[in-house]
Parts: C-alpha cells; sequence; structure tokens
C-alpha cells in the first residue's frame, strides 16, 4: 500500500523536557511507538520528523526511516501538526515520490493500538472524500453543565439554560484524544481544520490519555502496568 506514518517529534518540549524520548517503563516513549507500529503492513514508509539529532538517532536504532532533519522554522513551539506534516508530503514530493494516505502518529500516543490504525484507515478507503479520520473520546460529564471560575472565585455555568436538565437529556460530547490523525495527500494540502466534517473514531477514555504534564506521565507508567499485567494474567 502506497501509505506513509509520520511521527512528529520536535527536540524542544517544554513542560516536560526532551519529552519524546524520556524514558518510559525503561525505553524512550518514541521507541515504544515505533516497535509497536512499525511491522504495520498498510504503510510503506514509517518516518520520524524531528528537528533533533538524539531523537534522530533513538529514532533510526527502532526503526523508522529519518529521511531528513525538519527545518528549526517548522519545529517551535508555534508551529501546527499539519504545518509539520506538509513538510514531509512536500519534501518526499521533490525527491520523487508521493503518498495516497498520510497517517500523523504523535510519539507519546502510548495507548495507541495497530488495529486502531487500521481500523482508521479502512474507515477512510470506505469514505472516499476529502476528510480526515482522527482519534477522539466521549467527555465524562455533558458539557453543557459546565461552568467556569470568575476573577472572585465564585462558579458561573456556561450554559445556565441547561441548569435543570437532566444529564442523561443532554446530548454527548466527544474530544480530540490526541493520537492519531489520517488523511489522504490532497486532503492535508487542501483541507486545515481536522476536525470540520470529518470522521471520529472512539476509543475508550481508559486509553485517551493525553501526556502533557508529569502528573499525565506517572499516571500513563501506572495505567501501562496494570494494563500489562492484566493482559499476562
Amino acid at each position: 500500500m502506497n501509505n506513509i506514518l509520520i511521527i512528529p517529534a520536535r527536540g524542544g518540549s517544554k513542560r516536560i523536557p526532551r519529552k519524546n524520548i524520556k524514558l518510559f517503563k525503561g525505553k524512550p516513549i518514541i521507541e515504544r511507538i515505533i516497535t509497536k507500529f512499525i511491522e504495520l503492513d498498510i504503510f510503506k514508509k514509517v518516518i520520524v520528523s524531528t528537528d533533533d539529532e538524539e531523537i534522530a538517532s533513538i529514532s533510526s536504532n527502532a526503526g523508522a526511516e529519518i529521511p531528513f532533519l525538519r527545518p528549526k522554522d517548522i519545529s517551535g513551539d508555534f508551529v501546527s501538526t499539519r504545518e509539520v506534516i506538509l513538510h514531509a508530503i512536500e519534501w518526499f514530493k521533490s525527491n520523487s515520490l508521493e503518498f495516497d494516505y498520510v497517517a500523523c502518529l504523535y510519539p507519546t500516543a502510548i495507548f495507541c493500538q495497530p488495529e486502531d490504525l487500521i481500523k482508521g484507515m479502512r474507515i477512510l478507503r470506505e469514505l472516499k472524500n476529502d476528510t480526515y479520520v482522527f482519534s477522539a473520546t466521549k467527555y465524562p460529564h455533558p458539557i453543557q453543565r459546565a461552568f467556569f471560575i470568575d476573577n472572585k472565585n465564585f462558579s458561573k455555568m456556561i450554559y445556565p439554560n441547561n441548569f435543570l436538565k437532566r444529564t442523561q437529556d443532554l446530548e454527548k460530547s466527544y474530544y480530540d484524544a490526541g493520537q492519531f490523525y489520517l488523511a489522504s495527500s490532497k486532503t492535508w494540502v487542501k483541507k486545515i481544520n481536522f476536525f470540520d466534517e470529518a470522521k471520529p473514531l472512539v476509543i475508550p477514555r481508559l486509553r485517551a490519555i493525553d501526556i502533557d504534564t508529569y502528573e499525565d506521565w506517572e499516571f500513563a507508567e501506572i495505567l501501562y502496568e496494570l494494563i500489562i499485567k492484566e493482559k499476562i494474567n
């Protein structure tokens, strides 16, 4: 299949420094991601897009390709995922190689499973239109009952008209699980918004752990160990 899996992994993560190669249960987390997905036969190539030599070395040793080092101007804090993917698409195009479908998988999506990408790619091929398939999960509580805390530390309902409504009568809401985005090459080029008329692949909330803080990391390691023990037993 003429598809590519791109793992974007810059070196300058701020909230957890060197997050993409931080040891997760004894191994760099990106190594765990690469070894889990490298054998998927739905991808012709598995590459890591990085600006960092150490990340490149670890990723290469794990089996991923490092066709280029990402330029610094698309490696900063405010560079979007789409910009990184477009750079890779254009780099390969300039080297006479184009792909039908492009998958983006984050290097800390430790609970993403190969079958998620297999199912997502199947959904994408069946849709036959210019859209994205992405990982999503359900909010644990209806967002229509949400509130904020004002500058005097008092609560204010965002949707006060919903106060008397039962939670079971409110519409279910979902959010981006932050694991993967799948689309054709032309969709990545043409369509900016991942979520506008896209197809969410809903995963269990227990697997939708977005690792952004040390607290997230610790929780993910505990959960990972419990899941491994459950599989062994």
